[in-house]
């Protein structure tokens, strides 16, 4: 440090002997000069002598000040508070030179990439105030704020689930869940990448097109190390807040009071910072103004660079509620209110605190819209109802779909990757495949697809599964289908047409005549696994698990393992009656064998049940030991 500074001192006093100044290897940020806008070339020379001269000053005395300390050991438990704000600088990552004319110019940049050095400048009061406002509204309890102010985000510690985030009760469940599914792409799918990368090595992270290719990842969790899931988790939320950024910049929001921490090398960052965040509590704007630290960044490279410093304070009891503010700062508090359909009502919903819809689609596809349908539903009048309007890399099912509530659009239902967050009235969990052909669509389903996504088209009962006899005259002639006039007369006899009535149809008519009834059986016959996490662990606020009698802890993360089998014909009742069933995902043999059985499992049932249903309808599913819970 005391080589570099006075290199730095010899090249400001070198520059003030030059009748032109050398070129600088990299411009380094400062404070939008006052005045009257320079134009000069020797006013830009002499503006950047001074700036070099200054700096090195600046690092020579404040080498001065801290020498006689620095021979001082720092109690591990010691906190150091500074007299200045020491926060460095970020340099602008461009390959180009800057030159002296571009001085003032590349000042005015500069200070969109680098790290605001001041409260009053990270959020203003006005800022912060409707950060609180529309993230937990006026009235929220200090329960609800408890419990966003005290989640983590920190893997299990138990072998069987280590590959996921622990959740406490309640609350965050939906942004930890978010990022569970981003995690969850990275050990599957890219697990080589996770363990070749250097620390210092940029990456590009998701926004490049990806290979569907046949992929099958490995379940043995127990496997991974600390070391590829910190790097899951950072590749994971930086995805996340360049996605909400529209991948052009992200935002990363952490603590002031941890500027002032300092921590020896023989002491763990998570116990510094944890004990320094004893008695901290967030229950106004005024008090996001006053701890919190934002920085912004335009580049991938920076953004992992200054998250793997800061994974301790995601860690910590903070975590959850930061990276969610961070994730709305991206996308712009602006932008947000504009993507929802009610800006008056708080995205942390009452009176249980849980995370909504709009919160859930911010970080799955960067827009914080409230449905899930896809594109948007024209109501007449110039109104709208938004939906997703893009193919995501991990996807939605909800059990409210099940019950006829809404309606997952295609994008959700069926993402880049085979891993879905799940939707219950008041809890989001995970559920994945290891086998990216699970949604490859067979015959059957490609024809489903195709009339479901015009039927679609039609509804404007935002999902209530009808639509009108002119709109079902329309589906007819897109997909092809000849009904004979008894049906149709019976189908449009009431004026509107049912989805499921439609549907019963389709299933009976022949596919001569554009149904699906097929003499043969076999088309639409699959069988593959499906992984179900439920990261939910019963706590107090320190993180460690309750117990009952001292013994065995009330709840656990826990992973369940399900066998799914879509039915070949076009009812269970039908498919149990067969008595081969072919193991492999899409119907092909998973490992060139083909498993003969007397007879099939019973089907068991569980909500998850259901919403698997949704996105394989008359899926049976069977698993070993406690049904798994989404709840």
């Amino acid at each position: 440090m005391a080589d570099q500074e006075e290199e730095d001192l010899k090249m400001a006093l070198h520059m003030s002997m030059q009748h032109a100044p050398p070129e600088p290897k990299r411009s380094k940020p400062r404070d939008a000069a006052t005045g009257a806008p320079v134009t000069s070339p020797e006013d830009c020379r002499r503006m950047q002598r001074e700036l070099m001269a200054t700096a090195a000053e600046k690092r020579m005395m404040e080498a001065k000040k801290e020498s006689p300390a620095s021979n001082s050991p720092v109690s591990s438990s010691k906190i150091v508070k500074r007299t200045q704000d020491v926060s460095k600088e970020r340099v602008l990552e461009s390959n180009s030179p800057v030159s002296s004319s571009e001085v003032v110019k590349s000042s005015q940049y500069l200070s969109k990439e680098r790290v605001l050095q001041s409260k009053e400048a990270n959020l203003g009061k006005e800022e912060a105030n409707q950060l609180f406002s529309m993230t937990f509204g006026s009235g929220v309890s200090k329960a609800i704020l408890a419990q966003w102010s005290n989640q983590g985000i920190r893997f299990s510690s138990d072998p069987e689930t280590s590959m996921g985030l622990v959740q406490h009760e309640g609350g965050p469940c939906g942004v930890l869940a978010t990022i569970q599914a981003f995690v969850l792409k990275y050990l599957l799918f890219f697990p080589d990448e996770l363990g070749n990368i250097a620390s210092n090595t940029p990456q590009d992270l998701g926004f490049r097109s990806f290979s569907r290719n046949r992929h099958v990842a490995t379940d043995n969790f127990a496997s991974l190390t600390e070391d590829a899931k910190e790097r899951a988790l950072m590749n994971s939320m930086c995805e996340i807040l360049f996605l909400c950024g529209n991948n052009k910049r992200a935002v990363i929001a952490t603590l002031t009071i941890l500027d002032i921490v300092e921590v020896s090398e023989d002491t763990r960052k998570d116990e510094v910072f944890t004990k320094a965040l004893e008695g901290l509590s967030i229950e106004s704007g005024s008090d996001l103004q006053n701890i919190l630290r934002v920085d912004t960044y335009t580049s991938q490279a920076s953004v992992l660079k200054r998250l793997k410093t800061m994974i301790p304070v995601f860690q910590s009891r903070m975590g959850a509620m930061l990276f969610l503010i961070s994730a709305l700062l991206s996308r712009g508090l602006d932008s947000v209110q504009a993507d929802r359909d009610d800006p008056s009502l708080p995205l942390v919903t009452a009176p249980f605190g849980h995370a909504s819809q709009e919160i859930a689609n911010l970080l799955l596809c960067g827009q914080a819209v409230p449905n899930v349908f896809d594109g948007r539903m024209d109501l007449g009048g110039g109104m709208f109802l938004k939906g997703i309007a893009t193919s995501v890399e991990v996807g939605f099912l909800t059990l409210l779909e099940s019950l006829n509530f809404c309606k997952v659009g295609q994008h959700l239902k069926c993402p880049k990757w085979p891993i879905w967050v799940v939707g219950s009235e008041s809890h989001y969990t995970v559920l994945f495949a290891l086998d990216t052909t699970v949604q490859d669509e067979n015959e059957l389903e490609y024809r489903e697809s195709q009339i479901r996504k015009a039927f679609d088209a039609q509804d404007q009962s935002g999902g209530g599964g009808f639509i009108s006899v002119e709109g079902f005259h329309q589906v007819l002639r897109e997909t092809n289908i000849r009904l004979p006039r008894e049906k149709l007369d019976h189908l449009c006899g009431t004026g509107f047409i049912v989805w499921s009535e439609f549907w019963q149809v389709i299933l009976d008519l022949d596919k001569s005549l554009g149904g699906l009834k097929d003499s043969t059986g076999l088309m639409g016959k699959k069988v593959f696994d499906l992984y179900h996490f439920n990261g939910i662990a019963k706590s107090d606020l320190n993180g460690s698990q309750m117990s009952c009698g001292g013994e065995t802890p009330v709840q656990r993360p826990r992973l369940t393992k399900l066998r799914v089998s879509v039915p070949p014909r076009w009812t269970p009742e039908e498919f149990l009656a067969d008595v081969a069933v072919t193991s492999g995902s899409g119907g092909n043999e998973s490992g060139g064998k083909e498993t003969e059985v007397a007879k099939p499992e019973p089907p068991q049932h569980a909500p998850l049940v259901d919403c698997i249903r949704t996105r394989w309808p008359r899926a049976v599913c069977n698993w070993v030991g406690d049904p798994p819970s989404i709840v």
